[in-house]
């Protein structure tokens, strides 16, 4: 590579750095935790009415959005959600090509990034769907996958990869909640709130890790008894959490944890460093 077109690299990768570091980034960003923070507040809603036998509604994000699209403003109210996935998509995608605010420069919070990319991604697609009135649930979408994946030579090994990856990135929310982890993220918060933020973001970041390990969990079961019912996401977790003993109780606590991450989500939007 000559000198002239090294040179231009290095001024596309700068101007791209830029715009990664850009106020309109910041803004995507914000608007996508924002959107997170809501569908979290509705899920934790429909876990808790879902625990004391009020709701059918499925307990995942495809069943907060349905949800919503009941009400005669949610139409609006999830083409913005979609929006802000999109927006949450883009951020995590810049992060993981520019480097992490917050976190040291690695391949590992990169790679964390795109895959929360990745994710975001996908639930844009799915509020799209619903818009566009899709009626397939979440749960079922993941049911089928597992099975056409297990269909497949090495299938079940790679379901039960997959499991057990979840169940590390859910042990690791448990551990960052416990250590307060999170709040390396967040610039000056007014010490009024701090308080509540801390306290929101430790049970919220527990609640959540601890409902992804038992979805890890059962993705690992699905994989050993060939069964992929089992691998139905948040609300199959949630709804294997309920049969158990005290599953009601158990149930009002996950829902509690889950509402308490969604409140803790608009401290991010407003607060986090992006």
């Amino acid at each position: 590579m000559n000198r002239s077109t090294s040179s231009r690299v290095q001024q596309v990768m700068s101007a791209a750095d830029d715009a990664a570091d850009s106020k309109q980034v910041g803004w995507l960003a914000r608007a996508g935790l924002a959107a997170r923070a809501t569908v979290y507040v509705v899920i934790g809603v429909l876990a808790l009415l879902a625990a004391i036998g009020s709701s059918g509604r499925n307990v995942d994000q495809q069943g907060a959005l349905a949800e919503l699209l009941t009400h005669s403003w949610g139409t609006l109210l999830v083409g913005l959600l979609a929006v802000g996935f999109l927006g949450y998509a883009i951020w995590r995608l810049a992060e993981a090509a520019f480097g992490v605010t917050g976190e040291p420069d690695g391949a590992g919070p990169r790679l964390k990034s795109a895959f929360r990319g990745v994710v975001y991604l996908a639930l844009t697609f799915t509020a799209v769907s619903a818009l566009r009135g899709s009626t397939q649930s979440q749960k079922g979408k993941q049911t089928s996958l597992t099975a056409e994946v297990m269909s497949h030579s090495g299938g079940r090994v790679l379901v039960g990869l997959v499991g057990l990856a979840i169940v590390a990135g859910g042990a690791a929310l448990v551990v960052e909640g416990y250590q307060l982890k999170f709040m390396r993220f967040f610039r000056a918060v007014p010490a009024q709130v701090r308080r509540v933020v801390v306290h929101l973001g430790r049970v919220g970041t527990i609640g959540r890790g601890l409902v992804f390990v038992l979805v890890g969990v059962l993705v690992v079961s699905a994989a050993w008894t060939f069964d992929p019912d089992k691998a139905g996401g948040m609300d199959t977790a949630f709804r294997t959490l309920l049969e158990q003993p005290y599953g009601k109780v158990l149930g009002v606590l996950a829902a509690l944890a889950l509402l308490a991450f969604g409140v803790y989500g608009y401290a991010e939007a407003r607060w986090r460093r992006v």
